[in-house]
């Protein structure tokens, strides 16, 4: 089986030490393919020199919204930048490197660490200049939406005409009306290994087709076992969970989900 991490952060302080271990036993686990996310300028310089040494490794280059606005950081292990982030300078770094990097990701909105009231207008403006980016670039975007489904959902669709580019909604927890709508407008799902015990995603992977479903483990959060720190092996539990609520098997549903892989960002190669 070919299976694939399309969002995780193993650069994480939490794996400095296992880095080589975690990367062995994501290929012993079948990962052929492991996007690491960038969410700012130090984050991006450090993904894509990570994606150039270990071959199973993808750069994807983000810009958080929270960085973005040069807010405090809501996690610390993760090279951080210090005041807002001069977007046109990040656009020509991603642009010069275009050719080493799968997606423009994470990016988009939260309203979970970052006051809605006081920073929708700014965050808004900022992430309608990342898509007009990603759409001039044509790369696919990986988008963060906590707290913030409906404002996201309403900007991409504002910003994006005709499946421009590919969208994949990173673990999306937005209502069932949510999912249905971006379900319908092509944007695909990247589902966590915590789907095990969230029922949100069980209902997502039960509403959405198949063919716009991606594995992912947003690692080290978000893990399947409560003593343990996720990593991009366990994007097996995903996939598992994934082929029960689809009444397949495990090895269809790789199949599926890995021929979406190489539509979307692989362009059949």
């Amino acid at each position: 089986m070919n299976l694939i991490d399309i969002h995780c952060h193993i650069n994480h302080e939490y794996f400095r030490n296992e880095v080589e271990e975690v990367l062995k036993r994501a290929e012993k686990a079948g990962l052929k393919a492991i996007f690491l996310s960038g969410v700012n300028p130090e984050n991006n310089r450090e993904v894509l020199q990570w994606s150039k040494k270990y071959s199973l490794l993808k750069a994807s280059l983000g810009i958080y919204p929270i960085d973005a606005l040069g807010m405090e950081p809501d996690e610390t292990g993760l090279p951080v930048h210090k005041g807002a982030i001069d977007l046109e300078e990040e656009f020509k770094f991603m642009e010069k490197n275009l050719k080493d990097i799968i997606a423009i990701g994470e990016v988009g909105l939260d309203f979970h660490w970052a006051d809605k009231e006081k920073t929708y207008s700014q965050q808004a403006e900022n992430f309608r200049r990342i898509i007009r980016f990603a759409k001039k670039v044509k790369k696919p975007l990986i988008i963060h939406s906590r707290r913030a489904e409906k404002e996201c959902l309403d900007i991409l669709e504002e910003e994006i005409k005709n499946k421009e580019i590919p969208v994949n909604l990173h673990c999306f927890s937005g209502k069932k009306s949510q999912i249905k709508r971006a379900a319908e407008l092509g944007y695909y799902f990247s589902v966590p290994p915590n789907i095990v015990k969230a029922q949100n995603f069980q209902v997502l992977v039960e509403m959405v087709p198949l063919t716009q479903l991606f594995t992912e483990t947003d690692s080290p959060w978000l893990s399947p076992y409560p003593d343990r720190k996720n990593e991009p092996a366990f994007v097996m539990e995903s996939l598992k969970k994934i082929a029960e609520i689809k009444n397949l098997s495990v090895e269809e549903t790789a199949d599926v989900i890995w021929k979406n892989y190489q539509k979307v960002f692989a362009k059949g190669k």
